[in-house]
C-alpha cells in the first residue's frame, strides 16, 4: 500500500468516526482518537489517526514517540511550531505537512499563535499492539518560546 493510498484511507476514516476527546496532555491542548485499524497488508503494523487540538498558546509536553511509529502530521488549521529531534524548529500552516522518523524525539509541538486556535492530524503507522504512542520527558533546559 502506497503513502497516499494510506492517507486517503485515514481522511476518510476521520471523517466518518465518532471518537470522543480524551483528556488533554498539555497546556491548552486535546488528543482526540479518530481511528485505529490493522493494516491487512502489512502484518503487525496498524493506522492510527489523532486530531491535536490547540486553544491559542497552548502546547504539548516534550515527548518521545513509540520506537515503531512513523508519523505524518499535517496542519488542518491555523500554524504549528515543531521541532523533530535536534533539527530545527519550524512554523507549519495550515495546508503544511511533516514526518518523524520511529522513536523520534519532540521537544516542541504547540500554537504558533497566542490569539487563534490550530489543530494537527497525526497519522501514525505502528506495530499493533503498541499502547504507548507518546511519552513526556523532562527537558533539561528549558528554550523561550516564540509566539505570533
Amino acid at each position: 500500500m502506497k503513502v497516499p493510498s494510506i492517507l486517503a484511507a485515514a481522511c476518510v476514516a476521520i471523517s466518518i468516526a465518532s471518537a470522543a476527546p480524551s483528556a488533554a496532555h498539555g497546556i491548552g491542548e486535546t488528543v482526540t482518537r479518530h481511528f485505529e485499524q490493522s493494516i491487512p497488508n502489512i502484518p503487525g503494523k496498524s493506522l492510527v489517526a489523532l486530531v491535536v487540538n490547540y486553544e491559542p498558546g497552548g502546547r504539548s509536553p516534550s515527548h518521545i514517540h513509540a520506537k515503531s511509529a512513523f508519523i505524518f502530521g499535517y496542519v488542518l488549521s491555523g500554524a504549528i511550531e515543531s521541532q523533530v529531534n535536534d533539527g530545527p524548529r519550524r512554523v507549519y500552516r495550515a495546508g503544511e505537512s511533516f514526518y518523524e522518523p520511529p522513536g523520534s524525539k519532540h521537544p516542541v509541538s504547540r500554537n504558533a499563535s497566542r490569539s487563534e486556535p490550530a489543530s494537527l492530524l497525526a497519522v501514525f503507522v505502528v506495530d499493533s499492539g503498541e499502547k504507548e504512542l507518546t511519552t513526556a520527558v523532562q527537558q533539561k533546559h528549558p528554550q523561550g518560546e516564540k509566539h505570533e
